[in-house]
């Protein structure tokens, strides 16, 4: 059964196409209400103890759809350079080397997903430009330099956490 809190993920998937729109206040309450729904469905999850694995994919996964999907629009428009873009997923890119290790140590299936601290910032933090980018603000180099040390900082506490903990049963 589909939980609350994964209907709220999914959510984030018609939002994203909010973005094909060309209006400023159409693009920045699609924004808001993805942050919203971001928010509120890890929330719900715990408090109503309806935590799984599929949600702890589901979630992470619906955020890079949207952002994905808004930084795609962005190029096309050409209010973003491909390498600017590639910048922000770079955490995403990190998560699939982590994954490739997983799945070459043979550890994937008993791998526990649960969120971690340099993701919820990089997310945050993509939001943050994407409402930026839609007000049409040009944000300097580094900004997107940011979001490689994110990523890299990611991947390094995806690789502690799984060295520290014990591997799911």
């Amino acid at each position: 059964m589909l939980s609350l809190s994964n209907s709220l993920s999914f959510l984030r998937a018609p939002l994203a196409f909010l973005f094909l729109v060309e209006s400023t206040t159409v693009r920045i309450v699609a924004i808001l209400l993805a942050m919203i729904t971001d928010s509120v469905d890890g929330y719900l999850a715990r408090r109503c103890q309806s935590v799984t694995r599929f949600g702890a994919i589901l979630d992470p996964a619906m955020d890079k759809f949207f952002v994905i999907f808004a930084l795609s629009v962005f190029l096309i428009e050409g209010r973003l350079e491909l390498w600017q873009a590639c910048a922000m997923i770079a955490r995403d890119f990190f998560l699939c080397l982590f994954g490739l290790y997983l799945g070459l140590k043979g550890q994937w299936e008993s791998y526990r997903c649960r969120a971690i601290r340099s993701g919820k910032v990089t997310t945050a933090l993509q939001f943050l430009v994407l409402i930026g980018l839609s007000l049409g603000y040009l944000f300097p180099s580094y900004i997107y330099l940011i979001f490689i040390l994110f990523g890299t900082l990611a991947f390094i506490e995806l690789y502690q956490i799984r060295r520290e903990t014990p591997l799911a049963d």
